[in-house]
């Protein structure tokens, strides 16, 4: 039976039709993945938050007893900002309402760090010496991992990346930043309030990649054409540079130290720093960097970089090393008396590297007096006949960490020519010398690739490698 529909009847539907299809089309309101289910934001700083909808649309967002709102630009971009809070352990609602409304449960506030770097930050606790031990007992629902899923490069700054919230657990923590995990779990411990951790990584990248244009236009030996491709910053870092953090730690340098790089990782580190500070709108966020391990570079890499070579390594801890007085607000962990294998250039033990920036974060950051974060540090040399005098600033009474004599010190004379040498412990200072150098002029520590010395503080922390001279 055919159904028939009278003249008027037709051009009623017709109207329909076309009213339908000249009316505007809207879009529900949207979120980047960073902003969702089971995050922690950071207290004691404005919460801001950022999404789509349609342009010119107004976007509310109510958090507790605070709200505000904003209106979508042409491009249908909306940003806002909702009032800092303390730390809870409360889970909280965050609403976004607009033609759509979208619910967030489970927020927490409290302490939030970005751990980004190379693959020695991205190692994931499956592969790490305490990983059997440890992730089993990973069950911490008040620390929150978001994971960058995926390596990314991009000509141009992009706005968002694919990841999630997780609350730790032994399933979600298995193939997170065992650095990171280790570092959020003392922290955690030591501070007991929530803890987020954003993990952004990619194993064998240089740090050039990860700096933004305005980092390298800060720093004048880096301002050249040659070093403006921060392809993975604007894939990895700038989708997450709304968000407030309380601070970032870094470690890289492998790769960088392979290509032969010695004194400009220093200007490296700060144009990266600086940049990240800018764009994040954070001028005093904490840096805190692990300084590499040693390794066999030269036997391993020698063949596709002639240029490496013995001192290529210390050259480059002295580098980093110097990034610490270069850089405010930042600090660096040694990590040379626990890596363990020096033919590996990913050192299995995870854990104590972790523990270690807790402790810089939780005496820099957060002012703990009574933890001890630092090694002995190299501070000036005298001269007293056919010895020298080393004076070192410390947080604790320096020692050896065996029990054993003091090993990887050097000392020339001036032919300049190291040989080894005995050193002792006597106060805050130490005495070195050797047979042969009756009128000694430098001393070297710990000057090689593969050097593991034992010279360190009370607390177990080693010294850094350093040199007295300039040769």
């Amino acid at each position: 039976m055919r159904l028939l529909l009278r003249p008027a009847a037709v051009c009623f539907c017709i109207g329909l039709m076309l009213q339908s299809l000249s009316a505007p089309l809207h879009a529900d309101v949207r979120l980047p993945s960073l902003i969702g289910a089971h995050m922690v934001v950071q207290q004691g700083k404005p919460i801001r938050l950022w999404g789509w909808a349609d342009a010119g649309e107004q976007v509310t967002a109510s958090f507790g007893d605070a709200s505000a709102t904003a209106t979508a630009d042409k491009a249908g971009q909306w940003q806002l900002s909702l009032p800092a809070r303390t730390a809870s352990t409360v889970p909280q609602t965050l609403t976004i309402t607009a033609t759509n409304t979208i619910v967030v449960k489970d927020v927490l506030v409290g302490e939030v760090w970005l751990c980004s770097g190379q693959s020695n930050m991205e190692w994931p606790m499956t592969k790490t010496s305490h990983g059997g031990e440890e992730i089993p007992m990973a069950d911490h629902p008040k620390i929150r991992l978001f994971d960058v899923r995926q390596h990314i490069k991009k000509p141009h700054p992009q706005d968002d990346v694919p990841g999630t919230w997780q609350a730790c657990s032994p399933e979600s923590v298995a193939g997170f930043s065992a650095v990171g995990y280790h570092f959020g779990k003392s922290l955690h411990a030591g501070l007991d309030v929530p803890v987020g951790l954003i993990g952004s990584n990619w194993g064998g990248t240089q740090i050039e990649p990860w700096t933004p244009k305005v980092g390298l236009d800060g720093v004048p030996s880096l301002a050249s054409p040659n070093t403006k491709n921060g392809d993975i910053y604007n894939g990895m870092i700038h989708p997450l540079t709304p968000w407030s953090l309380r601070g970032i730690i870094w470690y890289q340098g492998e790769s960088n130290c392979l290509k032969g790089d010695t004194t400009i990782y220093t200007d490296r580190t700060q144009a990266l720093v600086e940049g990240w500070r800018t764009v994040f709108e954070q001028d005093d966020l904490p840096f805190y960097f692990v300084q590499i391990a040693p390794f066999t570079y030269v036997e391993k890499f020698k063949q596709r970089n002639p240029g490496l070579h013995a001192e290529s390594l210390p050259r480059f801890w002295e580098a980093q090393q110097a990034c610490t007085d270069r850089i405010p607000n930042s600090g660096m962990v040694v990590v040379s008396d626990i890596t363990g294998d020096v033919s590996d250039i990913h050192p299995r033990n995870k854990r104590d590297v972790g523990k270690r920036l807790a402790d810089l974060a939780l005496a820099k950051t957060y002012g703990r007096d009574d933890v001890v974060s630092s090694g002995p540090r190299y501070e000036a040399m005298n001269i007293e006949g056919s010895a020298v005098r080393l004076q070192f600033a410390s947080q604790s009474a320096l020692t050896s960490l065996d029990g054993e004599p003091l090993r990887e010190f050097m000392i020339a004379g001036a032919d300049k020519q190291f040989v080894p040498a005995t050193a002792a412990i006597r106060g805050n200072t130490v005495i070195v010398k050797a047979d042969g150098v009756p009128t000694p002029q430098a001393v070297r520590f710990a000057w090689q690739e593969t050097a593991v010395g034992n010279f360190g503080n009370e607390a177990g922390l080693p010294a850094a490698a350093f040199r007295t001279d300039q040769w």
